[in-house]
């Protein structure tokens, strides 16, 4: 059994009976009164945030988690999403709900799976922080409208839309953010 100084991000425990992941973390002494350690959690199974306080030196429930290697394959027509292991090619079929931003999602593309250890069973399909993708469809940015960070509707090649700068044409590719689904900058080839 571990305590709150084992918390760190990254952190998997049980909480309320739910798999839960620490995003952030900090260990406050007040001048008066105990110690506690604020936390910013995760749920892994529907993706909700929850603030919570421990007591310092509380028991926690650390559970096993694994990452590990898988590449998008295809998507079926019933909404889940196949992968296969990038060592052993076993092949896994995913929901869409267990996937961080499935929109940006390019067949042969790498990710990381999250496993729990004890059910052998997946909790979250995770992108790389940045994609590289090819703008299908922009409309022409219009000459004068750069006075203030203007901003233009575009579709990249998975079908998902950002938003791109109005410099940004068709054709061209951009490095997208998959965590808030915005342009990064252009992508050189």
């Amino acid at each position: 059994m571990a305590t709150t100084a084992d918390i760190r991000n990254g952190l998997c425990i049980d909480f309320n009976n739910d798999l839960w992941m620490i995003i952030e973390f900090l260990h406050v002494k007040p001048g008066k009164g105990a110690a506690f350690v604020r936390t910013k959690m995760k749920n892994l199974r529907n993706g909700k945030t929850l603030e919570n306080t421990f007591p310092s030196g509380a028991k926690i429930d650390i559970v096993r988690v694994e990452r590990r290697p898988y590449q998008f394959l295809f998507k079926e027509a019933d909404g889940t999403y196949n992968f296969m292991h990038m060592e052993t090619y076993e092949q896994i079929v995913i929901n869409e709900d267990l996937i961080s931003n499935p929109g940006l999602l390019k067949e042969g593309q790498e990710v990381e799976v999250l496993y729990h250890v004890e059910s052998e069973s997946p909790l979250t399909c995770e992108l790389p922080a940045f994609v590289d993708m090819e703008i299908t469809y922009t409309e022409p940015g219009v000459r004068g409208d750069t006075a203030t960070n203007a901003m233009k509707r575009a579709t990249v090649e998975t079908g998902a839309e950002i938003m791109v700068p109005l410099f940004i044409e068709q054709g061209e590719k951009v490095k997208v953010d998959t965590r808030t689904n915005r342009y990064s900058e252009r992508v050189k080839d």
